[in-house]
């Protein structure tokens, strides 16, 4: 059980990666102008808007995952590792100038992992339903990215290069 548990942790992730870094289009480096950083928490300011609710609650229920996977392996401080996992996801956004780097984020995605964490702790004696619903939802999120897979603008690279994402919203 705990390779699989491995192997559906190591899905979550990609997806997770492929998403918040990505936005779900092709991998891609931005450029210098696509870097932004925002270190005051759910304000706008400095020519940056606060972040939407509807994106708030993605970003919180995206996390969640992560906690009840972590909790599932019962890896030790996985408190800390959400935190470390969300930190790591920005400073990658503002490294690869993929998105806004915004502690925002880090605050709403540590919340959905401790969510996670406490979801599992509550459901911990049905452990194995837990198990089935989190691999079910690794499907299902493979497949609605696959349905999505026609027509997303595209994005823009330095020097004016602009690639075309195979995934729509």
């Amino acid at each position: 059980m705990r390779k699989t548990l491995i192997a559906l942790l190591a899905i979550y992730l990609a997806l997770v990666v492929w998403v918040v870094l990505w936005k779900a289009h092709l991998p891609f480096i931005g450029r210098d102008d696509m870097r932004e950083i925002k270190l005051v928490p759910f304000v706008s300011g400095d020519g940056y808007g606060s972040s939407a609710p509807e994106e708030l609650l993605v970003n919180l229920l995206l996390f969640v995952p992560l906690g009840i996977y972590l909790g599932a392996l019962g890896v030790r401080y996985a408190a800390l590792l959400v935190v470390g996992v969300s930190i790591a996801l920005e400073i990658a956004q503002f490294g690869l100038a993929t998105g806004s780097s915004d502690l925002t984020d880090v605050i709403v995605n540590t919340a959905g992992g401790l969510i996670g964490l406490g979801l599992f702790m509550l459901l911990r004696p049905r452990l194995p339903v837990l198990l089935w619903v989190l691999g079910a939802a690794n499907v299902l999120a493979l497949l609605a990215i696959a349905v999505y897979t026609r027509s997303f603008p595209a994005m823009p690279l330095g020097g004016g290069v602009v690639i075309q994402s195979f995934v729509t919203f």
